[in-house]
């Protein structure tokens, strides 16, 4: 029973007693260096707020992930005091955290220089050693208003408080939600006097004491508010750890990811370009780049040949009116390309191939003896990405999916779903990758998706099920489906540890309603199918950006565009290479001899800097023993190898699919 003097609370699952008017920082006796918040009934909370009886009060680490967004956007606070203290005029835009670090948006005259950013950093340095208290308290909007009078930004935050403050911008709720608003302000360590201060929800660290070890990497341009028809801020991206062992981990982390950046090695290879003619988000391949596409394609078309899928064909482009049919127009229409008028009737370049499968599907009467109909398409459909998000081969407007659809009944379509998770993780650890766990996409209260609850229901139990039944990890996205049925994602981890979105499963009783599908089942009647949506790759383009980080360049054998390359010692040696390079091409290996005047060990260089997977050298003995001498990618050496060995190897190798 709580009175005048002491609260009952909840720590460390027993019940605790404490002073009346403790703070959560009291309660949990922290310092604030390694518990930096509170979760108080399952809200995040400063240290400093103070506690009600009967509260359940958590604490918060700065190592756990909670922790580090506090700690995050605690610094995205000092950095943008840091930049106001130099450049007066700067005005505020939004300063969230973000994974692995933070940014802040600033209104300046003139961009940020890489010596603006070292004199900022050196500045925040000054402010965390100062140790100012980060003071949280509430205010009126007018008050707010009045505070803020010079930064037009947060007034315009401020006018869409509530929920539109949600949809505002990325990193808006971090500023203004629903409940009332508060400031921070950063307070003298000595005289308590305030020295900075910034519309925010909070929570922060007790101090800029409390962190350990930050850095700034860098600036670059951002729409406020990611329109393009509002003004361009410089916005400044940086990183903080919750210690400097930790930082110095994710800065290898990222030179090494920069040594694999696929858009580098892309043009370092050979493989790929994105000519300015064409516009952003349009690659080219070249031939080295179109024979990775292809063994890729050729694998899959064998693949699901083998898994009774039947290969269908659909146009680029179609009346506007197949998409109001899909339902896609009302939902998707923000990311098709423009619309365009020819025989005064509006067509668009296609952003998906469904719609076109399902007037496959409806071209006939089709028979329950049918189903599962598995439909698929190399498909190049056109999507309009916003320039700020194109990114290489892995975020392009125009791309190829291996995209499949199957028509099941309701009866067969769990086992078709475990048979077809099965297959995608199956065709993934052919190409290398071995570590997933899946996300299930579900709906939420919005009004973005369309169609029954009851049949939404049932399509997340059955995606549920044979998630359970895979025996991999399931983690919830709520909200994150597709505006017409619940979806499985695979993610997969790549050989530095980053995981990325790839193969897609999706369950859609609405499309089949919507285009009036029916097949005749065994008693007669005329029921719908159900559809399951199915990308292996997501995209060849970002399927293949991802496989040359992960390789870093060097791909399998299986896939490289030059398996092997002849390395004659003298020019005397090239015909006995060549003799070679014939029984290799009768394997089906992709070789070429080196005729170039240059000197073998510059060749050899060559063939490391190209990630050969194989080199062959020939000399005078290796001519007599009818042998060669056989280099690895790696460096390692065997000599004197007859040649029908050496081509057995590398021809079982290859057929194997193995990595080296």
């Amino acid at each position: 029973m709580s009175t005048v003097s002491e609260l009952r609370i909840t720590l460390d699952g027993s019940e605790r007693v404490v002073p009346a008017g403790s703070t959560a920082g009291q309660a949990l006796d922290a310092d604030g260096r390694t518990v930096v918040a509170a979760r108080v009934n399952g809200e995040l909370r400063d240290l400093a707020g103070e506690l009600r009886d009967g509260d359940r009060v958590e604490p918060v680490e700065i190592g756990s992930d909670d922790g580090r967004a506090i700690m995050r956007h605690s610094a995205a606070h000092v950095m943008a005091q840091a930049v106001q203290e130099l450049f007066p005029e700067a005005k505020l835009g939004i300063g969230p955290p973000v994974e692995n670090g933070f940014y802040y948006d600033f209104d300046v005259a003139e961009p940020f220089t890489p010596e603006d950013l070292k004199r900022i950093e050196k500045k925040m340095r000054e402010i965390v050693k100062q140790g100012q208290r980060f003071a949280r308290r509430p205010v009126s909007d007018d008050d707010a208003r009045a505070e803020l009078a010079a930064e037009p930004y947060k007034l315009e935050l401020i006018g869409l408080k509530g929920g539109g403050a949600e949809g505002a911008a990325e990193g808006a709720a971090v500023e203004v939600g629903a409940g009332e608003l508060t400031i921070y302000d950063n307070l003298d360590a000595k005289s308590g006097e305030p020295r900075w201060k910034d519309l925010c929800r909070g929570p922060h660290l007790p101090s800029t004491r409390v962190i350990p070890a930050f850095k700034l990497m860098r600036s670059g341009g951002a729409y406020w508010r990611g329109s393009e028809k509002n003004p361009q801020l410089q916005r400044i991206y940086g990183t903080a750890w919750e210690s400097r062992e930790k930082q110095d981990e994710y800065l290898k982390f990222l030179e090494e990811a920069e040594k694999r950046d696929h858009r580098r090695l892309g043009a370092e290879l050979d493989l790929f370009s994105f000519p300015p003619e064409l516009g952003s988000g349009l690659p080219v391949f070249h031939p080295k780049g179109g024979i990775i596409r292809k063994e890729m394609e050729d694998y899959m078309r064998r693949r699901q040949h083998e898994a009774g899928y039947e290969f269908v064909n659909t146009p680029h482009i179609t009346k506007s009116s197949l998409f109001e049919i899909s339902g896609h127009l009302p939902y998707y229409g923000d990311d098709m390309f423009p619309p365009f008028e020819v025989d005064e009737v509006e067509y668009r370049v296609k952003p998906m191939n469904c719609p076109m499968h399902n007037l496959i599907f409806r071209s006939r009467g089709r028979s329950y003896r049918e189903l599962p109909l598995r439909l698929c398409e190399f498909g190049s459909v056109y999507r309009y990405e916003k320039s700020g998000v194109v990114h290489g081969l892995t975020r392009v407007r125009g791309m190829t999916q291996d995209d499949a659809h199957i028509y099941t009944t309701k009866e067969e379509m769990g086992d078709e779903i475990k048979s077809l998770l099965d297959f995608v993780l199956s065709v993934l650890r052919d190409f290398g990758l071995s570590e997933f766990y899946l996300e299930l996409s579900t709906k939420d209260d919005s009004d973005k998706f369309i169609g029954e609850d009851a049949e939404w229901a049932e399509a997340t139990e059955a995606l549920r099920q044979a998630a359970g039944e895979s025996g991999l990890d399931l983690v919830d996205d709520p909200g994150g489906a597709a505006f017409y049925g619940p979806k499985i994602s695979v993610q997969a981890k790549d050989a530095i540890g980053r995981t990325w979105q790839l193969s897609t499963i999706q369950l859609d009783f609405n499309q089949p309603k919507r285009f009036g599908l029916e097949y005749q089942a065994s008693d007669g009647t005329r029921r719908q199918p159900v559809m399951i949506h199915r990308a292996l790759f997501g995209s060849i383009e970002r399927f293949l950006g991802v496989l040359v980080e992960h390789y870093a360049g060097a791909m399998p054998p299986w896939l490289a565009p030059v398996q092997v390359v002849g390395i004659p010692i003298g020019d005397a040696h090239v015909p006995h290479l060549e003799k070679v390079a014939g029984a290799l091409r009768e394997r089906g290996i992709r070789v070429e001899v080196d005729t170039s005047s240059d000197r073998m060990q510059k060749k050899i260089r060559n063939a490391q800097k190209q990630k050969i997977p194989y080199m062959l050298l020939a000399g005078d003995d290796d001519v007599a023993k009818d042998a060669v001498s056989f280099r690895y990618r790696s460096g390692e050496q065997k000599n004197a190898v007859p040649i029908g060995e050496a081509v057995e190897e590398i021809a079982k190798a290859v057929e194997a699919r193995v990595q080296i």
